[in-house]
């Protein structure tokens, strides 16, 4: 039997990797925090805004690598297949209360991202 907290988590992960942006954010606080590289994520419509175009234009498959949880974390490992990188592993340490993620603490690497932005900005001549 899973974790209450990874069962959270891992409905999350498959909506968002999933495409459907609706779902992902119905396991979210409207209060969640997250902290990514990008810096600190506050309230669930910045989260849609941050996770949007990763979600729905950037990906294109995610691979689950591993997951654990207890009642109220959940850590979970994945590797993203995205147009700018074949290979964008990710984790993420989720914190859960009364059913919703309150607050999620996100890692990966930015620099195939950061290229990829650069390469798609327009060009000043």
């Amino acid at each position: 039997m899973t974790s209450p907290a990874l069962q959270i988590a891992l409905a999350h992960h498959r909506a968002w990797t999933g495409k459907n942006l609706d779902l992902a954010m119905s396991y979210l606080a409207e209060d969640v925090v997250c902290d990514a590289p990008s810096g600190r994520i506050q309230g669930i419509d910045v989260y849609r805004e941050f996770l949007a175009p990763f979600a729905g234009q950037l990906l294109i498959r995610a691979e689950l690598i591993a997951a654990f949880g207890d009642d109220s974390t959940a850590l979970l490992m994945y590797d993203t297949e995205t147009i700018p990188a074949k290979s964008a592993p990710a984790a993420e340490c989720v914190t859960v209360s009364n059913g919703k993620i309150v607050y999620n603490r996100f890692v990966f690497d930015r620099t195939p991202f950061i290229a990829f932005s650069q390469q798609q900005a327009p060009v000043n001549e």
